[in-house]
């Protein structure tokens, strides 16, 4: 080939990823692995959750070899302007060297065989081109030892990282510091746990996201063999047979994963959803909110929109900026639907006169009231509001309280057999019973991506004692980033206040 055709055909591989795997690493993708492969392409941050044997390392393998090949630069004379440095990384040793090299080393030598010479030369777990500033390399991630990345600034460069899910925040904060420039972060996983950095991946709105279901594979609508080594036919009939339960088309619910297989409808159980769907588990024991409960009640929304809405009873939920975040929220909700979330930007500073105003518009209603959390800059709101003669309809609202109503009565939950630690973990679990499908509370949200990464990052458990109590805040913080302060003002709309009867639990709180 002559050095311009050449040259031209290298643009057209930088132009299109997916050309370079087919004709030069000789790889078969199916659609929705081509669609990773253009984001990775285009994209600082692409996260994959897959089912069992769907190709996410294959995948991943693909993106690495372009990445490495199709991103470095050269000047005339030959000489490397913009370098390239590509890492993959794993929890473990075994994965990097069973799973991750050998993947990479195959479409290596594959491309060989296809008489294409790709540069560099593979040395145990890297792929050296004989410069220090262009290589491939794989090895375990060490929580401890965040040195290890300090070497990955280039002009270039790409961080795979496989079972994403069972490595720590810190790996991940490592990595993040590392991307500047012309940089790519690609994180694969089976979504064993619907908590963590991977899961807010699949709910973060920073992130192109992916799920491969082992339904759609090539191997198992074809019922053969087309692509080897992926997720095949019987496999998946038989985890049909064993995890997931058949239903008739009137029991079928989004809220549950139902699926239709061969003509007939499915229920799954959680490991179906894992393994085969590539989805969350439904239910994790220690999750406070699962991820469909919120799905479901966003399609509810969704569903309303077209149709008139009774907007009589609003609860304001109130979280008021202060130490140090930007802004503060409002939470509008009218019995079980939250028309929205409204979101001041004070600079991380609360102007309680404006704050107060706001809140004093919102509840001209006669049967509208405010819930205000006044643990910090939220007194301030809440005694401006007294002093304008508001006191009756601005509500205080403090976490730290003992979970009792206004007689000093214990607050339980729906059923009446559990108690709460404090406050706070009361309102956090009436947020949770509302949710939760099997109480048909109609239950309807605004899709939110923060709300989303929110709520289902709270865990919760048993003391000792036999209360429910949710995980401290600072916790929450420490992985999330941010405060919950989206999920604080709905929470703080179920507030309870003087009933009109005398049974106050969680459920009289709906009202």
């Amino acid at each position: 080939m002559k050095v311009e055709q050449a040259k031209k055909r290298i643009n057209e591989y930088r132009s299109d990823w997916c050309l370079f795997a087919k004709e030069v690493l000789g790889v078969t993708l199916d659609e929705e692995q081509q669609a990773i492969l253009r984001s990775v392409q285009v994209n600082k941050m692409t996260s994959v959750a897959s089912g069992t044997a769907r190709g996410k390392d294959f995948i991943s393998a693909v993106a690495c070899l372009c990445f490495l090949y199709l991103t470095p630069r050269w000047n005339t004379q030959g000489e490397m302007v913009a370098n390239t440095k590509v890492a993959m990384t794993a929890p473990t040793d075994r994965q990097v060297k069973n799973i991750m090299v050998p993947e990479v080393s195959r479409l290596f030598y594959r491309a060989k065989k296809r008489g294409v010479d790709l540069p560099g030369r593979i040395t145990g777990h890297d792929i050296r081109t004989g410069s220090d500033e262009w290589f491939l390399t794989g090895f375990k991630a060490d929580e401890h030892n965040h040195e290890a990345w300090s070497g990955f600034h280039a002009a270039n460069t790409m961080f795979v990282v496989t079972e994403a899910s069972g490595l720590p925040e810190t790996v991940f904060n490592a990595i993040e510091g590392n991307l500047q420039g012309n940089s790519r972060i690609l994180i694969v996983f089976n979504p064993n746990t619907p908590v963590g950095y991977a899961a807010r991946s699949q709910k973060s709105d920073r992130w192109h996201r992916f799920q491969l279901n082992s339904l759609n594979a090539v191997n198992v609508k074809e019922k053969r063999e087309v692509i080897p080594g992926q997720v095949d036919y019987e496999w998946v009939v038989d985890k049909v047979k064993e995890w997931a339960m058949p239903i008739s088309p009137e029991e079928v619910t989004t809220e549950e994963n139902d699926f239709e297989f061969e003509g007939r409808w499915y229920r799954p159980n959680d490991l179906f959803r894992v393994k085969v769907l590539g989805l969350f588990p439904k239910v994790s024991e220690d999750t406070l909110i699962p991820a469909v409960w919120i799905e479901a009640a966003n399609k509810r929304w969704r569903e309303q929109q077209s149709k008139p809405k009774n907007k009589t009873g609003l609860r304001l939920g109130v979280d008021v900026a202060g130490m140090g975040r930007d802004s503060s929220v409002f939470c509008y909700r009218y019995s079980d639907y939250v028309d929205k979330f409204w979101q001041h930007n004070s600079g991380g500073k609360a102007n309680h006169m404006e704050i107060a105003g706001k809140v004093k518009a919102d509840l001209s209603a006669a049967d509208a009231l405010a819930f205000i959390d006044t643990i910090g800059e939220g007194a301030g709101v809440w005694s401006r509001l007294e002093e304008q003669g508001m006191g009756r309809k601005a509500l205080s609202c403090k976490y730290s309280e003992s979970a009792k109503d206004y007689r000093g009565h214990d607050l339980t939950d729906s059923t009446g057999q559990y108690l709460f630690a404090n406050m706070r973990a009361y309102l956090f679990w009436a947020v949770r019973e509302w949710l939760d499908p099997k109480n048909n509370t109609g239950a309807a949200l605004p899709p939110d991506t923060e709300f989303m990464e929110e709520a289902t990052e709270i865990k919760w458990k048993f003391q000792s004692n036999g209360k429910i109590i949710i995980e401290k805040k600072e916790d929450i913080i420490k992985r999330l980033k941010r405060s919950t302060d989206k999920f604080d003002s709905l929470a703080n709309t179920f507030m309870p206040f003087k009933p009109k009867t005398n049974n106050l639990n969680i459920l009289s709180s709906f009202q």
